[in-house]
C-alpha cells in the first residue's frame, strides 16, 4: 500500500546532517542481548507494523511512502546507520544492539514517541518471551495475527475536513534564549545529561504541590532558569508537547501527532509558593488543551503542510519551512515532552535503563521525560556541553527535598536521515 505523505512533510524538511529529525530509543536490559532471538523478534515485530516497512520515493513531484520488504536492520553498534540509506535497507526506522543494549532509531516525521512505545512494547514482548523462556500476557500488546484496523493507517489530520479556522497570532514576545541572550556558549557540542527520579516519591511530591509530572518537571525548569538569570529581559517560556489524538478522536494512530502549550513562568508568579505555582501552570495546561483550542494548532498546522504541497520544489518547500522554524524558536526558551507512563507490562522487569533521545529544535534545550520500570528518567538534551542548567535544575530538586541520581553524561549521537536533496 502506498501512503502520500502529508503529516510527515514538514518534519521531512526540518531534518539535518546536524539535527536528525528522529527518535532514538535506548533500552538497557538486564542481561546481555542474545543477537538471534533480537533478529526473529524485530521480524515478527515489523510484521506487525507494516506502515513503517516503508521505502521514501518521489513519484510525479511528490513524496510517498512504498512498500519495503528488505529486512529491517539490526547492527552491532550503538552508533547505528543512516535511515533512508543503502545502510538501513532504505528503511525510515532502524535497530542497534551492543552488550545488553537495545536501541530503536525512527524518523520523527512517521510517528512520535507515542507510536514508538507500541513498536518497543511489541518487541519487548516477543524479545523477552523467547530470551527468558516466558509466557507474558498478551493485553494491550500489538501482537502478529491481529487485524490492524483502518484507525491505525489513516492520516487523521488529512482526513479531517472539519476543523476550526485557526486563530489569529496574538502576537507572542519573544522568549528568553539560553544562547544568545543568557550568554551560554554556543560550542556546538550536542550533549545529553540522564537524571533518574523515583516514580512513587516524585508523584507523591506531585500531590503535595498540586502538580503532575509534566507541568511540575516545566516548572521546575522554569524556577532554575529564573535564578540563573533573574536579570533577563525576555520571558522564560516552556512549550510542553501535548498529544494532539484525543482531540482527533484517533486514539490508534500511528502519525507524529504532537502539539504544544506554552508555560510563561510570569513575573507575579515569582514570589509565591511552588503549589500556587504549579496550580498556575496546571490552569495553563488546561485552557490550551480544550479541544477547539487543540484542533485550531492542528488546523494550522494543516494550512502550512498544504502549502508545502503547493510548491514545485524542495529547494522552495525548505526555505518555507526553514522560515517558520526560525520564527518559531524565537518563542521558547526550553521545550519539556512526557509522552506518559511506557507500561511496557510484565518485560518491564527485564528492563535496567531507559532513554528517548532526540534533536533538540535551533538552540532550545530538550527535556524528554520516560516513565518506565517505577522511575522518571529526564533526557536533558542540550546543543551545547555547558551543566548551568542540569546543575541550577538539581539545585531545585534538591531544595523540594526530591532525592535523583545524576546518571550519566554522553554525546547527543542520533544518526544521520538521507533525503533526495542531501544526496
Amino acid at each position: 500500500m502506498e501512503q502520500k505523505l502529508f503529516t510527515e512533510l514538514r518534519p521531512l524538511y526540518v531534518t539535518t546532517k546536524e539535527s536528525p529529525n528522529e527518535i532514538r530509543i535506548r533500552i538497557r536490559m538486564r542481561d546481555l542481548i542474545d543477537p538471534e532471538i533480537l533478529r526473529r523478534a524485530v521480524d515478527m515485530t515489523m510484521k506487525r507494523y507494516p506502515y513503517f516497512c516503508v521505502e521514501l520515493q518521489k513519484k510525479e513531484g511528490r513524496y510517498v511512502f512504498a512498500e519495503n520488504h528488505r529486512p529491517v536492520v539490526i547492527t552491532d553498534s550503538l552508533h547505528g546507520v543512516d535511515l533512508n540509506s543503502e545502510d538501513s535497507n532504505y528503511h525510515m526506522i532502524a535497530f542497534c544492539r551492543k552488550d545488553n543494549w537495545i536501541v530503536l532509531d525512527v524518523f520523527h516525521g512517521m510517528t512520535d514517541g507515542t507510536g514508538a512505545y507500541e513498536v518497543v512494547r511489541t518487541l519487548l514482548y516477543y524479545y523477552c518471551s523467547e530470551r527468558y523462556n516466558v509466557k507474558l500476557k498478551e493485553e494491550g500488546i500489538r501482537l502478529v495475527g491481529d487485524e490492524i484496523p483502518e484507525e491505525e493507517w489513516i492520516d487523521p489530520v488529512v482526513s479531517r475536513t472539519d476543523l476550526p479556522s485557526p486563530k489569529q497570532n496574538e502576537l507572542m514576545s519573544d522568549a528568553l534564549n539560553l544562547i544568545t541572550e543568557a550568554g551560554l556558549k554556543e560550542d556546538h557540542c550536542h550533549t545529553v545529561y540522564s537524571i533518574a527520579i523515583s516514580e512513587t516519591e516524585f508523584m507523591r511530591f506531585n500531590l503535595d504541590n498540586d502538580g503532575s509530572p509534566g507541568t511540575m518537571f516545566s516548572l521546575l525548569l522554569s524556577r532554575a532558569i529564573a535564578k540563573l538569570f533573574p536579570e533577563a529581559g525576555n520571558t522564560i517560556r516552556i512549550a510542553l508537547c501535548v498529544n494532539q489524538r484525543k482531540a482527533l478522536h484517533a486514539p490508534l494512530a500511528h502519525q507524529s501527532l504532537v502539539g504544544g502549550v506554552m508555560l510563561e513562568y510570569k513575573d507575579k508568579m515569582r514570589d509565591c509558593s511552588l503549589d500556587k505555582q504549579a496550580t498556575a501552570y496546571r490552569e495553563m495546561v488546561f485552557a490550551q488543551t480544550q479541544e477547539d483550542n487543540v484542533l485550531m494548532g492542528i488546523a494550522s498546522f494543516k494550512g502550512i503542510n498544504g502549502m508545502l504541497l503547493t510548491k514545485e520544489s524542495d529547494q522552495e518547500r525548505l526555505g518555507i519551512v526553514s522560515y517558520i522554524n526560525s520564527l518559531a524558536s524565537k518563542l521558547t526558551t526550553a521545550t519539556v515532552s512526557y509522552v506518559g507512563k511506557a507500561d511496557y507490562k510484565e518485560a518491564e522487569q527485564y528492563i535496567r535503563d531507559f532513554r528517548l533521545w532526540t534533536s533538540p529544535m535551533g538552540n532550545n534545550l530538550l527535556v524528554e521525560i520516560s516513565a518506565v520500570n517505577g522511575r522518571f528518567t529526564l533526557d536533558f538534551l542540550q546543543s551545547f556541553s555547558s551543566p548551568v542548567i542540569v546543575n541550577s535544575f538539581l539545585k531545585e530538586l534538591d531544595e523540594s527535598g526530591i532525592i535523583y541520581d545524576l546518571q550519566d553524561v554522553n554525546e547527543l549521537e542520533l544518526p544521520n536521515i538521507q533525503l533526495p536533496w542531501t544526496m
